[in-house]
């Protein structure tokens, strides 16, 4: 029994003396790390809560904190401008997550057959999201106004009565927002979804083919599943763009015809710094924040707690 008592004395003293040790591993790492830290909490974090605490205020052109409850949050939701950013901000971002991953993951795989001058079109391919929002937007609103884009180009060639103007329809102005944004967008996830499939061991494709699987039920039941990280790290990344778009609607249509194209982060824009009413654009902030913690919260879940599992 002493023997034992001894030898476990004995180990508690070694894992005693280690775990001071562990803490002073790469501590130049963790002192350099400080500045990043206390920026992330100060400017971040308590930019955050700040404007949490002032969305219940009745801060007009300064900040001030006169409580008003739930008010801005009532007219928020009472306003017909903040409820059509929202339905536009969720035909966009539902048909850009799809269209963007279903596009570059095709790209992806067509890429993957070690085509011929793979170099030339990936570049191609990525070029568009070189370019800022602003450019996009202009280029886009040139190519799809009916006096000299693609209806007059069309027209020219006989077809009269042909009619594309989705920039001058209030029912499809954020149809012809998405394709600007997804000539923008999808050659990133085409990189990404490459990038994954070149991950993809080669003898997994010989063992499919030796098996006699088809192609497309190789993707579809193997690689895929396997690049479930690529697939969830991407949807963070098209998510957190489109929550935030503002720069596109403004250059293509201003917000217009009328209200038709308004999206939540133009709406936070305009009340803070035009209509110079700061709690309710502190309240439409709020509500974006809450959207990017429903994104963030899930995708962090997968994929830490799933490696804590593993």
């Amino acid at each position: 029994m002493t023997a034992i008592a001894q030898q476990k004395t004995g180990q508690n003293q070694k894992g005693q003396s280690k775990r001071p040790t562990r803490w002073l591993r790469n501590l130049n790492a963790k002192i350099a790390s400080i500045p990043m830290i206390l920026v992330a909490l100060v400017v971040f974090l308590g930019g955050s809560v700040w404007t949490v605490v002032y969305s219940f205020t009745n801060s007009k052109l300064l900040p001030r904190l006169k409580f008003v409850g739930l008010d801005q949050y009532d007219r928020l939701w009472g306003s017909a401008r903040w409820i059509i950013s929202i339905e536009n901000l969720a035909i966009y971002g539902v048909l850009s997550l799809i269209f963007s991953l279903v596009i570059g993951f095709l790209l992806a795989a067509l890429m993957d057959q070690k085509i011929r001058f793979e170099n030339l079109f990936r570049t191609i391919f990525l070029y568009p999201f070189a370019l800022s929002f602003i450019v996009t937007g202009l280029v886009w609103q040139w190519v799809l106004n009916p006096e000299l884009g693609i209806q007059s180009v069309i027209r020219s060639l006989g077809f009269t009565t042909f009619n594309f103007d989705p920039l001058y329809n209030p029912q499809l102005v954020i149809y012809g927002i998405l394709i600007a944004g997804l000539w923008q967008g999808t050659g990133l996830v085409m990189c990404m979804m490459l990038a994954g499939l070149r991950g993809i061991d080669e003898d997994i494709w010989k063992a499919a083919r030796v098996d006699g699987i088809p192609t497309w039920k190789t993707y579809l039941m193997i690689v895929i599943p396997m690049m479930r990280p690529v697939f969830i790290t991407t949807l963070v990344i098209i998510a957190s763009g489109i929550v935030k778009v503002y720069d596109l609607v403004v250059a293509q249509t201003s917000g217009g015809p009328g209200i038709a194209s308004e999206v939540p982060a133009k709406y936070v824009y305009d009340y803070m710094f035009q209509a110079q009413n700061l709690g309710q654009g502190f309240a439409a902030s709020t509500m974006m924040l809450v959207t990017v913690a429903i994104i963030i919260v899930p995708w962090a879940y997968l994929e830490f707690g799933g490696r804590k599992r593993g």
